[in-house]
């Protein structure tokens, strides 16, 4: 008898991944940066501030930018 050997595909990573750890590490530099009132991050609030700055715009053009490209993709796949 043969033996039928089916591959399963891997499991597929969300392509949101990279996005949430960008929305969420600007959050928390946010809050550190801006809404903390612990005095031991003030050594650290310029960096936090600019960080914050820099990573929640990016993370919102990455949202949309994948959300783009999934509704391309599904409308190619129709």
């Amino acid at each position: 008898m043969e033996k039928k050997d089916k591959k399963s595909d891997p499991p597929q990573m969300s392509p949101y991944i990279f996005t949430i750890l960008l929305i969420g590490f600007g959050l928390w530099c946010f809050w550190d940066g801006w809404l903390t009132n612990n005095p031991d991050m003030v050594e650290h609030a310029t960096f936090n501030k600019v960080l914050s700055v820099v990573l929640l715009p990016w993370g919102a053009y990455d949202f949309f930018k994948i959300k783009k490209r999934q509704k391309i993709k599904k409308q190619s796949e129709d």
